[in-house]
């Protein structure tokens, strides 16, 4: 006995990967009941590389976000369960299997897979995001949410829940998701065992980027929540000691070079040391992911630049918050 498995998939101008994303859906072992694209007005030829497949094609007639396209495809869906990915996601061979048997041991509940530790696209930067949310939304069960990158929801579930918001941020609509699921009582849970390859296409510039723009978003969401500080998945409190580590890291030894004062130097030694203890299994999970060159690369970069486009985008969000409450007021 297997659960049939509805797999829908958002898709905006994805034609880059969407391609890749379908054929190893449709190159899998174990056979959704049926996958679902749900196409929000694309205008760079994504419904040409849809209908070269045996999928279902939904089509918006104007461009609503992923959160109205996801919702759009659970309700043609016919399948016991819904797998949300993404069109820039690519299933491993075992991940349908992995989801059906997940799902018939725990029809109510929504679980979470994640992303493999290595990127499809397997650059520095593109693997270095892999791991980190690969080791955040892994490193707490049960989890604060499920990302809907590797989301699955019982299909009864998600249609009494009123689905993803429509009317939201850009992003984080399966945080809010999750946590109105959560005060409703349905349980969260995470397999490790379901994961998809994801194609970032990283470089310096779009990981910086991506990171003060979720910063920007998730900040915003967590002023609105009283929940700044929450241990969240990517927002945990792991990454937010590490900002202001590397915020302390810098002042000091600027000070230090300029006064010389060893006071300083010594103050930053320890600063690190004991990031690097609080970081220590996202660390590891660095070395374990592709050997010590990258554990070392990915380290210095965690800690000593990835905190300034977290602060950029946690200051954006701040000012945006309060330029909203004076707007309501």
């Amino acid at each position: 006995m297997s659960a049939s498995i509805s797999v829908i998939i958002p898709n905006h101008n994805g034609s880059a990967t969407l391609g890749t994303c379908l054929h190893s859906l449709f190159s899998s072992p174990v056979q959704p009941s049926e996958v679902i694209v749900v196409d929000d007005c694309s205008s760079d030829g994504s419904v040409d590389i849809i209908r070269r497949f045996p999928c279902r094609l939904v089509r918006l007639e104007q461009h609503s976000g992923a959160a109205k396209a996801r919702n759009a495809g659970a309700r043609a869906s016919s399948g016991e369960a819904l797998l949300f990915i993404d069109a820039d996601c690519v299933v491993q061979e075992d991940t349908l299997a992995r989801a059906a048997t997940a799902h018939l041991k725990n029809p109510d509940c929504v679980i979470g897979g994640s992303y493999t530790p290595v990127a499809h696209d397997d650059s520095f930067y593109s693997t270095f995001q892999s791991v980190f949310i690969n080791h955040s939304e892994f490193r707490n069960d049960p989890p604060d949410y499920i990302a809907s990158h590797a989301m699955l929801i019982g299909r009864d579930v998600f249609m009494k829940s009123g689905g993803f918001p429509e009317d939201f941020m850009p992003i984080l609509e399966d945080v809010e998701f999750s946590h109105r699921l959560k005060r409703a009582g349905v349980r969260l849970m995470m397999d490790s065992t379901i994961l998809v390859r994801h194609i970032f296409n990283f470089d310096l510039k779009k990981s910086l980027r991506n990171a003060m723009r979720k910063s920007k978003y998730w900040t915003g969401y967590s002023l609105g929540n009283s929940d700044l500080m929450q241990d969240s998945g990517t927002a945990s409190l792991e990454l937010k000691i590490n900002v202001i580590s590397g915020c302390l890291l810098w002042l000091f030894l600027c000070f230090y070079a300029l006064s010389h004062d060893g006071v300083f130097l010594s103050s930053a030694l320890i600063i690190g040391l004991v990031n690097l203890v609080v970081s220590r299994k996202l660390i590891l999970a660095f070395f374990r992911a592709k050997g010590p060159m990258f554990g070392i690369l990915a380290t210095l970069y965690y800690c000593f630049i990835y905190p300034w486009p977290v602060i950029a985008g946690g200051l954006s969000g701040t000012l945006v918050y309060f330029q909203q409450r004076r707007a309501v007021s």
